[in-house]
C-alpha cells in the first residue's frame, strides 16, 4: 500500500475542462500513512455557479465571492501537490481540470496517479454501482459532506486504503500507479455564431465590452454568454 501520496477532489460549474470552471479544492497530504497537511480552497468563477451544482454541491455564490480567483489559488495547490503521486475517484476529470487551468496559467502539471474508481471497477466488478457513495456505504465510510471536495478527498483516502488492505496482494497491477494524461486542446477563435449570439445579448443587457469580440476564443466566448445569462 502506498504510504505517502496527495489525495484530490474538485468541484466545478460543469464537466468540460476547457469551458467550466473550478470552484472548490480539497486536498489532504498523506505520509507514512498519516495525514500531515490539507488543502481546502473556494475559487471565486467568473461565471456564476448554476443552480444545478449548488443544488448537488451545497456551494452558492455567496460562499465563494471574493474567495480568490483561479490565477490566485491554483499555484498554490499546484505547490502543495509536490511531486507526489495522485489519487482520486475518476482521478482523470479532476486531473484535466487541474491541468487544462495550469496550463492557461503557463503553469505545468505532471503527475503519476492511482484512480480509486479503476481499483472498484476491478476488485467489484459484481456491485451495482462503483460511486464513490456507494464504496463508502460498502465499506462504512463515513463522508459527512458528499460531494464537497475535501470531504470526497478523505474518503477517497480511507476507500484507496480499505481496497487496497483486502485487494492489492490479489490484484497488484491495479494498484500502481500510472501516469496521468491530458491532452489540452488548442484554443479555437469565437465562432460566427458565438459573435452574432453576443452581440445580441449585449444588445438586449445594455452591456459594453472593453476587448474587441473577435479577439476572444472559442471557451471564453463561452463562458462570457455564460456570465451575461446568469446576471438577474
Amino acid at each position: 500500500m502506498l504510504k505517502s501520496y496527495v489525495a484530490f477532489d474538485i468541484e466545478t460549474t460543469g464537466l468540460n475542462p476547457e469551458h467550466n470552471e473550478i470552484i472548490e479544492i480539497g486536498a489532504l497530504k498523506v505520509r507514512e500513512g498519516k495525514v500531515v497537511d490539507r488543502f481546502i480552497r473556494f475559487i471565486e468563477p467568473e461565471t456564476g455557479i448554476p443552480p444545478m451544482i449548488t443544488q448537488l454541491t451545497g456551494i452558492t455564490n455567496d460562499m465563494v465571492e471574493g474567495a480568490g480567483n483561479c490565477g490566485e489559488v491554483l499555484p498554490e495547490f499546484l505547490e502543495f501537490c509536490e511531486q507526489d503521486t495522485l489519487i482520486g475517484h475518476n482521478v482523470q476529470f479532476d486531473f484535466s481540470f487541474v491541468k487544462t487551468k495550469a496550463k492557461e496559467l503557463g503553469y505545468t502539471y505532471a503527475h503519476m496517479g492511482i484512480d480509486t474508481l479503476k481499483i472498484a471497477k476491478v476488485v467489484h466488478a459484481d456491485l451495482p454501482s462503483r460511486k464513490l457513495g456507494a464504496l463508502c456505504e460498502y465499506y462504512h465510510i463515513e463522508n459527512v459532506a458528499a460531494h464537497r471536495a475535501y470531504h470526497d478527498a478523505l474518503a477517497t483516502a480511507k476507500l484507496y486504503q480499505s481496497m487496497a488492505h483486502f485487494y492489492e496482494e490479489k490484484e497488484p497491477k491495479v494498484f500502481k500507479p500510472q501516469p496521468l494524461a491530458y491532452k489540452v486542446k488548442k484554443k479555437e477563435p469565437i465562432t460566427a455564431k458565438q459573435i452574432a449570439f453576443l452581440t445580441r445579448l449585449m444588445q438586449q443587457k445594455n452591456i459594453s465590452m472593453e476587448m474587441d469580440i473577435h479577439t476572444l476564443t472559442k471557451s471564453e466566448a463561452s463562458r462570457e454568454i455564460d456570465r451575461i445569462l446568469s446576471r438577474p
